[in-house]
């Protein structure tokens, strides 16, 4: 009905209707701004302005335990809250919207941690906060991203060094000051430093927990793929909440993990904390027997503490468990959607289960931070600036070939393993060669394996996984990534050689521009028709005699220099090998080391076999563990 309608109808009515109108529409008048009132008045409503808001203490008195999570309330209405938290977002500061040009970077007495600036990002009392140093600015980014794309904007991120602080302000992402003073470099798993980070972690839950929001706590090199607020608000009982390292599925639905048949550590990467007097209670712990040992590794801290006391159960539905003093109610995110470096990227246990994952965490990986960046690429959930989809002096990929027998025939062993994997290993060789001549960056292709890869004996597939030989394995199951990607002496190395994942060209982040600027290579025997260096074709292909030299290459590919991706059809025989020894004894130094090892052959010591990139060259190579601690070492 339009607005005038009522007025008119007024005018012409008798005086009793006249006075009920009247009536009627004063009432609107003072809801409408009874409503309004309120909205802007919450504490939830709140404009984020880090930028100007006063330093204050972060002691402040901690919220009522016994309040009620408002995300479990509204969880009965899906509607209700759909449309609450897209009104709270609105109110507040956007996540991206960078600062006016112009203006400067506030003091950093600004970003102290405080309930006033947390409260700025709290939506339904929730809050879900990373942290991190310099170093891990792209996995942050990354985070923050997959957060705002699915709406959630109620986040926050902890900055341990000050590089990091400002970097975050000027792209627009609420951040606050840890006050670490950390290093804005890479730290190595299990150093001093990362254990600094790791009691950082447990200062900052037992600061946070005291303001009375709940806390949802994540590791920067982890992916969020899908919301997980509304499956953390079906058990608005829980304390705590966490993923864990398991392995075996206890339950083939998005249930919790059955507690009593998780034998593996609960990882802190991602977790979930109410307010409670009996997770405050853990936190402080926890943080006192971190801070007065700084050997204890906070993820064993917590365990120990947690497993003090476990069980019964809380109930026979919720799959919750009491826990640490008896008091605290427990619950074990299941692995299967809430993932491990494992399920997810060996197992695809979400995938067998037909289930969709909400988070990955880079764990169960082998060469650092740079094996982590490579898994989130090849999962085509990383997100890197444009240039990176298009590096300088183009891409260089190929068509793997396996012969059937290697992928299918025989048992899963040890020796077929070897055998399926040395096969594409020499391809790559190869490719590493061409694509260090052309000085381009060679696409790896996907590595298939017959095995796992795991740091302890095993029989090669973990009894009871959903690990289905052979799979489509990471990279770093069998290359050192840190090590293809570190800068080495061009004088004992030669040049290095650039790396992409396998899934580049599917990412939709892959410019289209790339995709079109393509040749394919066929190669031919020389001498066969229209096998000849020096064909001019521009159609698109190209006919490439087999076992060419450095030479020959140079010259075939010189009028393609501007063509950004080149496809062999094979390398097999594609390349003979490098004219100047010197550059060829660099070349090998090199990918000698971009090799690892396959871990680990049960009841030996040592138990690992190293991958060797030149097995072909060494007649009855085969693959074993070392005999003794004297030939313990790669094959170089």
């Amino acid at each position: 009905m339009a607005w005038e309608n009522p007025f008119k109808e007024m005018a012409n009515s008798k005086p009793l209707f006249l006075t009920i109108y009247a009536t009627v529409l004063i009432g609107i008048v003072f809801s409408s701004v009874y409503v309004f009132s309120a909205i802007y008045s919450s504490p939830h409503s709140t404009t984020f302005s880090l930028s100007i808001a006063p330093s204050t203490s972060s002691d402040a008195k901690a919220e009522p335990s016994g309040q009620a999570s408002n995300l479990s309330r509204v969880q009965a209405d899906d509607d209700s809250t759909a449309v609450n938290s897209q009104l709270q977002s609105k109110l507040s500061k956007p996540i991206w919207r960078v600062p006016p040009a112009g203006s400067k970077m506030p003091d950093l007495e600004t970003f102290k941690l405080s309930k006033e600036l947390v409260q700025e990002r709290v939506i339904d009392n929730v809050v879900v906060v990373t942290f991190g140093n310099y170093a891990f600015m792209d996995f942050i980014l990354t985070w923050v991203k997959h957060l705002t794309d699915m709406g959630v904007e109620n986040l926050l991120v902890g900055a341990m060094d000050t590089k990091l602080l400002e970097a975050l302000y000027w792209k627009g992402v609420p951040a606050f000051d840890m006050g670490s003073h950390m290093s804005t470099v890479d730290v190595g798993w299990g150093s001093p430093t990362f254990h600094k980070m790791g009691r950082e972690k447990v200062v900052l839950i037992d600061s946070i927990l005291p303001f009375g929001f709940e806390l949802l706590m994540c590791d920067t090199d982890m992916v969020w793929l899908k919301n997980p607020l509304p499956y953390i608000a079906r058990f608005p009982e829980a304390d705590v909440l966490t993923s864990t390292d398991q392995t075996v599925p206890t339950v083939t639905d998005d249930r919790l993990d059955m507690w009593q048949e998780v034998g593996a550590a609960y990882n802190i990467g991602i977790f979930h904390w109410r307010a409670t007097e009996s997770s405050k209670k853990l936190a402080r712990e926890w943080k006192e027997m971190i801070l007065a040992d700084d050997k204890i590794w906070d993820q064993n801290g917590f365990n120990e503490l947690v497993r003090r006391q476990l069980g019964p159960s809380v109930d026979d539905d919720s799959g919750l468990v009491y826990a640490y003093d008896g008091n605290l109610k427990l619950g074990l995110l299941p692995a299967s959607i809430f993932c491990s470096g494992h399920t997810y990227f060996v197992q695809a246990m979400f995938q067998h289960l037909r289930l969709e994952a909400y988070a990955v965490h880079t764990t169960f990986q082998y060469a650092g931070t740079e094996g982590k960046r490579h898994r989130l690429r090849e999962a085509k959930v990383f997100y890197d600036p444009p240039e990176y989809y298009n590096p300088p002096g183009g891409l260089l990929t190929f068509k793997p070939a396996i012969p059937k027998n290697l992928l299918l025939d025989g048992e899963h062993s040890i020796a077929t393993h070897f055998a399926l994997v040395n096969y594409q290993m020499k391809q790559i060789r190869t490719a590493l060669a061409v694509a260090s001549v052309l000085n381009r960056t060679l696409v790896m292709p996907p590595l298939w394996c017959r095995l796992d890869r795991l740091w302890f004996g095993h029989p090669g597939i973990l009894p009871g996984s959903l690990t289905r030989p052979p799979f489509v394995c990471p990279l770093d199951h069998v290359f050192e990534i840190n090590v293809m990607l570190k800068e080495m002496p061009n004088v004992e190395f030669g040049p290095g050689i650039s790396i992409r994942e396998y899934s580049l060209f599917d990412n939709p982040s892959m410019p289209e521009e790339v995709k079109k600027s393509w040749l394919d290579v066929h190669l031919c025997q020389e001498g066969s028709s229209g096998c000849q260096v020096n064909n001019t074709s521009q159609t698109g292909n190209l006919k490439l005699p087999k076992h060419s030299t450095e030479e020959t290459l140079k010259t075939a590919f010189s009028k393609f220099e501007n063509v950004k991706v080149i496809q062999f059809s094979s390398m097999q025989d594609a390349f003979d090998g490098f004219t100047d020894k010197t550059r060829e004894e660099r070349f090998r130094n090199r990918v000698k080391r971009y090799v690892g090892i396959w871990c680990c052959v049960e009841n030996h010591t040592p138990g690992h076999i190293y991958y060797d990139m030149y097995w072909d060259e060494k007649p009855g190579w085969k693959a074993a563990p070392p005999n003794s601690t004297a030939d313990d070492h790669p094959p170089w």
